[in-house]
């Protein structure tokens, strides 16, 4: 054990950092991200839970028993997940029904069973080799940030179903290494388990659905689930993890022979196109093509189809797609590029004609781990500063969506102020589409006069309001419509009118989704939720924060202060709060990281793959030299790197936006990895001060992590992602001010 000890936690946090990934993953797709967010974060949980169960049983504090718990470990974390979608599990349904409530809790129990008895094990290495704390910290953190690329690299090679049950494949291997002669018959039973799960996985983990067509094409991997269904002959539709959807033209490839009866588009788009003797297109997520597949056909001479999803791409230039889209992909007027659209689009200067996005979003949650509700970039207030800098000096933009007009408008307005234009209410104009339900903005960077504004969309006659009328500027008839209210009397004024937030989002707060609000609570609209409720007012998001900040607060907590009860050495209150409050900084500082710094590399798996890797291999390393600084050293050079991080390197990422994707990679390496450096120190510091009692801090610590991820959320939808990573240097300098007191310790 005394040279395996760290090759056995490394391979454990490989597995329990890929498993957290992966079941992301799953559950964004099939039951919606915030759901995901809910379930998940609860059930890390277990982790801490288990470390905490050495207090109260000496059978357990045996390291012959390594083996087992190990095995026990990769057992539920095999059949977990199985068992999960076997019990029919209904997130709708589980404020209105009993036996949801209890579906529930199994669900909890199963995935958070893997975590138990990890943590038991994890908390008897630490307890039995507590001298070694440095080392064996640093084999868990790097075991953890290895665990990052195991398991994007196995989603991107084998798809997301498969990999749910290869992650398990570290910690049984580490299960076999501990155990003892016959008892390793276990862990290679799982193993052979492992395979078989494997080649059914993706029949085992998914909710049966009624398609509304024909299921031709499926693919599954650490960015989207993507599934094609077959309309026939002239289209296609892409759905992407069960909730967004993106068009497919069926097309034969021959533009002479195709009259202008069966074009396929808006007027305002042929319109525009139409302006420039050769329009250069921007497509913000081009997703199944359609947006291209109009500027072909209007006759854009230079389009740049940007998408963030590599396997929407893929499909159309060379895959399921090409085809049957007639291969626009590889006309020659067709950029395509795998990239999030807002870091693109950040790149140019006076470039485009014509910016254009149709439902540019995506409902998935990142790869990061249950502890982010995740958001993109594309709906803030800088954003629009970008794209109006991005276009040609007569160029347009056109952006439809379903639910954020409201807030948009109110973007567009201060977006347009801060680039010093004179009478901004006149460069934009927006659009009911009636019978989509959408709502489409038209910005110009000349003045919209009512002759552009009928030549773009035909003249305005009540009797076609059915299908697009103009809410902005509006008609007499209709000019009390929220939007003309909105713009015209400023989004403060209305917001007591209206059931969802409309305040404007900004890169600082670009959580554009979360338009629920409190006072729309109402336990009868819990009865059958959906996962869009934020959308229509119903502060879902926040509801499932408040439930897992309560449940630690009111069980977890609880549960770490019963070793008090017991005889035996105990912590101090000073080493209990401290490990509380490192937990708590370390998860704060994580979350806020990966937010600020996907906006700088653009959300897909390079970005999250960068930011937990170097700050967990960061962390790895400076734990290892924990015993060489002094306590007053890493804890001030934490709180200037924080500093640094808040008031410098916003504005440094900012001035570098237009470098390629990989020299932004290194660049976020460099400026997090300092940080993660001496964030790697402080638990083994205290852990070497409490010597055995380090199982206890462990789990106090583990329960923190949580209860900080998941406050900093909330804290940042509200005051923005710089007072949250303030308050956690604060927290910082709080444990600082904790450790200090010698006596106490």
């Amino acid at each position: 054990m005394k040279n395996t000890k760290y090759f056995i936690i490394a391979l454990l946090s490989i597995s329990l950092i890929g498993m957290e990934i992966v079941w992301t993953r799953i559950f964004s797709a099939e039951f919606f991200y915030t759901f995901a967010f809910l379930v998940l974060s609860l059930s890390i949980l277990g982790l801490g839970l288990g470390a905490l169960v050495l207090r109260f049983s000496s059978k357990l504090n045996n390291i012959n028993a390594l083996g087992i718990l190990l095995s026990l470990s990769g057992l539920t974390a095999l059949a977990g997940p199985f068992l999960i979608f076997k019990i029919g599990m209904d997130f709708s349904q589980l404020f209105s029904s009993w036996i949801m409530v209890g579906k529930f809790i199994l669900t909890l129990l199963l995935l958070g069973s893997s975590y138990f008895f990890a943590g038991i094990a994890l908390g008897l290495l630490f307890k039995k080799n507590h001298q070694d704390m440095p080392k064996l910290y640093m084999a868990d953190l790097l075991g953890a940030g290895s665990g990052v690329l195991f398991a994007v690299i196995l989603m991107n090679m084998f798809g997301t179903p498969i990999t749910t049950f290869l992650c398990a494949f570290p910690l049984l291997f580490a299960a076999l290494i501990a155990s003892k002669r016959f008892k390793k018959i276990l862990p290679s039973v799982l193993m052979v388990g492992m395979v078989v799960l494997s080649y059914y996985a993706s029949d085992i983990l998914k909710v049966e659905r009624k398609e509304p067509k024909p299921v031709i094409y499926e693919h599954w991997d650490a960015m989207a689930k993507i599934k094609i269904f077959d309309y026939g002959e002239e289209y296609r539709r892409i759905q992407i993890d069960n909730a967004a959807n993106t068009g497919v033209n069926g097309f034969d490839g021959n533009w002479e022979d195709r009259p202008d009866s069966v074009k396929f588009g808006f007027n305002v788009v042929e319109y525009a196109i139409n302006q420039f003797d050769s329009c250069t297109f921007l497509s913000l997520g081009a997703g199944g093509g359609q947006d291209v597949f109009q500027a072909l056909q209007f006759g854009a001479t230079e389009i740049h189809a940007v998408e963030v999803i590599p396997q929407l791409n893929q499909l159309m230039l060379d895959g399921e797609l090409a085809e049957f889209s007639g291969r626009i992909y590889h006309d020659p007027r067709v950029k395509v590029i795998t990239e999030d659209a807002r870091t693109y689009v950040r790149r140019f200067k006076n470039k485009f004609d014509l910016i254009y996005s149709f439902s540019s979003n995506s409902f998935a949650a990142l790869a990061s781990g249950a502890f982010a509700l995740a958001e993109n970039y594309l709906f803030t207030t800088e954003a629009f500063e970008d794209y109006w800098e991005a276009l040609s000096d007569s160029g347009f933009l056109i952006m439809e969506h379903q639910a954020y007009m409201r807030r948009i408008v109110s973007e567009v307005k201060d977006a347009l102020e801060n680039q010093g234009v004179e009478n901004v209410n006149s460069h934009f104009a927006v659009f009911k589409l009636q019978n989509m339900r959408r709502d489409m903005l038209v910005l110009s960077k000349r003045v919209l006069t009512g002759e552009i504004l009928e030549a773009a969309i035909g003249e305005q006659n009540p009797q076609e309001w059915s299908y697009v009328y103009l809410q902005y500027p509006p008609e007499d008839s209709v000019k009390d419509n929220i939007i003309a209210r909105i713009i015209e009397n400023g989004w403060k004024q209305e917001a007591d009118s209206v059931r969802t937030n409309i305040s404007p989002c900004n890169d600082n707060r670009p959580f554009v989704a979360q338009m629920g609000l409190w006072k729309n609570f109402d336990l009868k609209r819990m009865k059958k939720l959906r996962g869009y409720e934020d959308w229509l007012g119903l502060p879902l998001s926040q509801i499932m924060i408040a439930i897992i900040l309560l449940i630690i607060l009111i069980l977890i907590i609880p549960i770490n202060l019963i070793p008090y009860l017991k005889k035996g050495d105990k912590l101090k209150a000073v080493p209990w709060f401290y490990f509380f409050s490192i937990g708590m900084a370390f998860m704060m500082v994580e979350i806020i990281l990966i937010q600020k710094y996907t906006l700088f590399i653009g959300p897909s798996v390079y970005s999250i793959s960068t930011i937990l890797l170097t700050l967990l291999i960061s962390s790895g390393i400076g734990s290892r030299f924990a015993k060489i600084f002094s306590d007053r050293f890493v804890f001030l050079l934490i709180l200037g790197l924080l500093i640094l991080e808040i008031l410098l390197f916003r504005n440094l990422t900012n001035a570098l936006s237009f470098l390629p994707m990989f020299p932004r990679i290194a660049i976020t390496s460099l400026l997090i990895a300092p940080l993660g450096f001496f964030m790697g120190m402080p638990f083994p510091k205290g852990a070497l001060k409490v010597g055995e009692l380090i199982d206890w801090g462990f789990a106090i610590n583990g329960a923190a992590s949580v209860f900080g991820a998941t406050l900093i959320i909330a804290l940042a939808m509200s005051f923005g992602l710089s007072i949250a990573l303030s308050i956690a240097a604060l927290i910082y300098l709080f444990s600082f001010a904790l450790i200090s007191i010698k006596s106490a310790w």
